[in-house]
This record gives C-alpha cells, structure tokens and sequence, in this order.
C-alpha cells in the first residue's frame, strides 16, 4: 500500500502534466518554511524519503573552531566527542526534528507552494507546447465573453481571442465552434496564455491548404495574402507546374473550393490572383476584378506605379473605401496610382499645353 503522499504526488503529477520531481521539491520548500517559523534561528533542511514516503527535517549545524553562533555550529571538539577523529572543520552535521507539530503549518503553506509551483510548471508546459506551433489553425469551443474578448476553450486549455483579433463580420454563442490562428504565447499572463486571432491572414492560408490538395502537396504556392478581415481578402497564388492553372485549382469546380472558405470567414469576398515575378503583370493581377488598360513604373525606388483603367472601371478598380486598391498594394508591395482614361487625358493635355506655353515663351526671348 503506498504512502498518501506518495499517492498525492503521483496524483497531482498525473493531473496536471507536471514532473514529481517539482512538486516533491515544492513540498520541501513548504516544510522547510514552516519548520524555520517553528524552530527560529536554526538551519532547517527537508528531504522527501522516496524509500519511507515520508518527509524528514533536520537541523544543519557546521563544524568550527570556535563556535559563534550556536543554534547553526558545533565546535570541532564537541563533533570528535561525538563522532570521532573523523569529524572536520566546516563538515556538516544533522540533527532529526520532528515533523509532527509542523503539520497544519506546512500543510498550508505546502498547499500555497504547491499551487503556485504547478501552476508555474503548466504555464511552462503550455509555453514549451504551443511556443513552435505559432501560426496554427486550432478548433476550440467559444466559453463565455468578457468585455467584448472571447474565452475559447482549446483542449484542457483556455485560449483569448480579443476584439481587435475578432472580425468584423462575425458574432458567436457559447459552445459554437471555432478555428482561429495562434497569434502568440505569453509566458507569464494572469489570464490565458494563448492568444488567438480570426483575423490573421495565417488563417486564410491554412484554410487554402486545407481545402487545395494542390496547396497541400506543394503545387501551388501561396505567394501572399491580405485581408481586411470580415470584408475582403486577396491572395495570391503561383504554379510550380506549367499545366496547372493556380486561380482554377483554388477556386475549385464551380467555385466549391472558395466558398468553403468564405463561408468560414463568414462572407468575406476572396480575391484569388496570379502570381508574377514582373511587378507591372503582378500589380494588374492584383487589381481584379477590375481591368486595366495600362501601367507605367513612375519610381523604381520608391515603387510608385500608375495604372490607367477605363472610365468606368474607376470605381470598381478603387473599390469600396478605397479597399481593392489598398488591398492590392498591400499584397505587392507597390504604392498605386490609379487614374481614369479621362483624368490621364486631361493631365497629358495639361501638360502639353505648358508645354507649348513655354516652348512660346522661350521662342519670343
């Protein structure tokens, strides 16, 4: 029959994911603040017996020349009267105290370090656990709402996923399911320490790779993804095998492998486009649905390109608030200057009328 404490520990290590080893060294702490309340002045040491399953405590006293203070030394001379030839300065002696009295103290105080040690040691655990799988999709069940963050319970885990990582599109009840991303790992929060989002475009790309065997194996590469989470989002897809059509194998027969994506995200409008390593092709792919009838590199350096649509492409080109050509420069890195046939024509006319003008007035000099 195994001792209680023994079985305690064993129970607690089982429970909570955590090594004996700490929670016997927390015990050790426990008996030996106790024992130091008790026994003032004195130099307490506790020790786990694994063999007895019991704690031991003893007094430390050291070996001197000339003792000082007495409850934590022994004179040389007083040791060999004990202990024989064998006994040297600075050796150290132990002395048995008992345990018994110490029991509701360290019993409390045990109970406090013990808490507060598994509670380290699981932090720890969860940091080791979820530290390498940043950037991964979990399904957890949302809990309950705290000022507008939603607890979400991920495994034996509870996981926070705040406003601002929350889309706008969506709402959610306790014990819905969800998929979110993990954004973060905090090691020493009060709270939850795993951090999640929806608004992440990780999630857009794990939700691609799930769905696109072609993304999965590797044929098709995601090349980038931008999302204003809740409205819209583009992603950018590349072929590494020519008879491979990118934007077709993500948008799946009949659109089936987009919308289950977008039902997921809730209704968020996907934008799927070609890839290109030549900025002008990539920047009118990046502007569908629009299309566009010219682009001209206005700065290498600062990568400014201005792109000129049909007058009644303008809007669709801008999009809603500005979003489809702030999304596209997002997505290539580009800042873009989009203006209309008209707008271009009457600035080219502009411009050669100054021309003219000054060509008049360089000519009358």
């Amino acid at each position: 029959m195994a001792n209680p404490l023994v079985q305690i520990i064993e129970l607690l290590s089982k429970e909570k994911g955590v090594d004996p080893q700490i929670i016997i060294e927390a015990l050790q702490d426990a008996v030996e603040t106790a024992a130091r309340k008790r026994f003032k002045n004195e130099n307490m040491r506790a020790r786990f017996n694994s063999e007895t399953g019991q704690m031991e405590l003893v007094a430390v006293k050291r070996i001197v020349e000339t003792v000082t203070e007495p409850a934590t030394e022994m004179s040389l001379e007083e040791a060999r009267g004990l202990y024989g030839e064998e006994a040297e300065v600075d050796m150290e002696v132990e002395f048995p105290r008992p345990t018994e009295d110490l029991g509701r103290i360290a019993a409390q105080t045990a109970k406090q370090v013990i808490f507060q040690k598994v509670r380290e040691a699981e932090r720890d655990n969860i940091f080791a656990e979820f530290n390498d799988r940043i950037g991964e999709v979990v399904n957890g069940i949302v809990k309950r709402f705290e000022n507008g963050d939603i607890i979400v319970e991920v495994g034996r885990l509870e996981a926070l996923l705040s406003r601002k990582e929350q889309s706008r599109a969506e709402s959610y009840s306790p014990q819905d399911r969800i998929r979110a991303v993990i954004r973060r790992v905090n090691k020493n929060a009060k709270g939850p320490q795993l951090e999640l989002s929806r608004t992440d475009p990780a999630l857009l790309i794990k939700l691609f790779e799930q769905e696109v065997p072609e993304i999965y194996d590797g044929t098709v590469l995601i090349r980038g993804a931008v999302r204003e989470a809740g409205d819209r989002a583009k992603v950018a897809v590349y072929s590494r095998e020519r008879d491979v059509d990118p934007v077709g194998a993500c948008v799946g027969m009949k659109g089936t492998r987009v919308q289950a994506i977008i039902r997921e995200l809730r209704g968020e409008k996907i934008d799927i486009v070609e890839y290109s390593d030549d900025p002008t092709t990539f920047v009118i792919n990046a502007l569908s649905p629009a299309r566009v009838q010219r682009v001209s590199i206005v700065s290498e350096d600062e990568r400014i390109m201005e792109v000129v649509v049909e007058d009644r492409q303008l809007s669709l080109a801008i999009g809603k608030k500005g979003q489809n050509v702030r999304l596209a420069a997002k997505l290539t890195g580009w800042r873009i200057d989009i203006k209309s046939e008209e707008e271009k024509r009457r600035e080219v006319e502009a411009q050669f009328d100054g021309d003219r003008k000054s060509t008049r007035l360089n000519s009358s000099h």
